[in-house]
């Protein structure tokens, strides 16, 4: 595979942030990917949406990646929402059963509503 990744914050507010992936994620680019998301998470956002619309290719690094992404917004006392999660993806998070944990809309602003549904602002 190739180093073409592109990761870009879409949406900032309060506890919540977008993040859009475009490119392959793979053994190449999966750490950018996790480091990234760790930063959006660590700069005040623990609820994540990642938009997966641009996604090409995913590997077992990428999905890992994502696993560890999880992982690190629930630690932070947030979560790890996705958006437009490419078929072969989405059938991987469904058969480890990774779906019901980090649940999947078919758009970002789907997601927003969602999250900001399930998770108002603290007072």
């Amino acid at each position: 595979m190739t180093d073409d990744l592109t990761l870009t914050t879409t949406h900032t507010d309060g506890h919540l942030a977008a993040l859009c992936v475009g490119g392959e994620i793979d053994i190449h680019t999966a750490p950018a990917l996790r480091r990234e998301a760790l930063d959006v998470i660590a700069q005040g956002h623990p609820h994540l949406i990642l938009d997966l619309t641009g996604v090409t290719f995913c590997d077992s690094s990428g999905f890992n990646a994502l696993i560890g992404i999880m992982r690190c917004a629930m630690a932070a006392k947030g979560s790890t929402t996705l958006a437009a999660v490419p078929d072969r993806l989405s059938r991987m998070l469904d058969l480890t059963g990774l779906s019901s944990i980090m649940p999947s809309y078919p758009s970002v602003e789907a997601a927003i509503d969602a999250r900001l549904t399930a998770t108002p602002e603290p007072a």
